[in-house]
């Protein structure tokens, strides 16, 4: 039988997992991915803190005129948390999904914000 596009996802992500971990010096940059909205935290996986989150439902951000310039928004809102917490370079973690789309457009509005991965 084959797998859902969930457990798909599910296991492509604890396949990424095995490989990386955030550190106090470069913390993981992890993308959760859902139907209307997109989210981005910044984790510290050796202390299991998370160091900075931001979301398209957060107040500050104003919805762009579709789904992938909301996505660049958080992308740049989550920069800006994390140089201001200190953070320069982060590992990404693109959660199982396909580096295209909204993903790909956080991922360079992150940069755009001055992260480096």
């Amino acid at each position: 039988m084959a797998l859902s596009k969930s457990e798909k996802r599910n296991r492509i992500h604890l396949r990424i997992r095995k490989t990386i971990s955030g550190t106090a010096e470069r913390p993981r940059l992890c993308v959760f991915r859902s139907n209307k909205e997109i989210y981005a935290q910044i984790i510290d996986d050796l202390s299991g803190k998370t160091l900075g989150a931001a979301s398209s439902r957060d107040k500050g951000i104003t919805a762009g005129s579709n789904k992938s310039e909301t996505a660049k928004l958080v992308g740049k809102a989550i920069a800006e948390k994390a140089v201001k917490s200190g953070v320069e370079s982060v590992i990404f973690d693109r959660g199982g999904y396909l580096y295209h789309g909204r993903v790909k457009q956080l991922a360079e509005g992150a940069r755009e914000g001055g992260l480096k991965f």
